[in-house]
């Protein structure tokens, strides 16, 4: 049986760099008894999950494994939505994540606009000073 707080099953997500620089993760896990196990798919290939998690806590700790290639290192704290942390490779090599349970239906607007920046907007009050100043 799935807990609700670490649900088993597709999970969505993204990886970043930077703040705002978002890559899209796609995600199988498996919670089980404080072993965290799975598989997935992101732009730099596909790979396999291996870690732990504690209900307590809410912590968990992975690593994600491309096959043939290198190891990332995930740390996260299981909060609203889904799961947030950090990721490292080296000391260099580092950002931040968040993955959160796919249901049926839900999360693809969020999905299809991640990878999208959102343009700044001017405010009316921007907009009519930008007219005055052009009179």
């Amino acid at each position: 049986m799935s807990d609700p707080v670490f649900p088993s099953g597709p999970w969505v997500g993204f990886y970043n760099y930077a703040p705002g620089d978002r890559h899209r993760m796609d995600l199988i896990l498996s919670f089980s008894q404080g072993k965290l196990t799975g598989d997935g798919n992101d732009d730099v290939g596909a790979f396999t999950i291996k870690g732990g998690y504690d209900e307590a806590t809410r912590e968990c700790h992975w690593i994600k494994t491309y096959a043939g290639s290198h190891d990332v290192y995930y740390r996260g704290f299981r909060e609203g939505k889904g799961i947030w942390g950090t990721w490292e490779i080296t000391v260099i090599d580092h950002g931040g994540f968040h993955i959160w349970p796919r249901q049926a239906g839900e999360g693809e607007q969020e999905v299809q606009t991640m990878a999208a920046p959102v343009d700044a907007i001017g405010t009316s009050t921007e907009l009519v000073d930008t007219d005055a100043r052009q009179s």
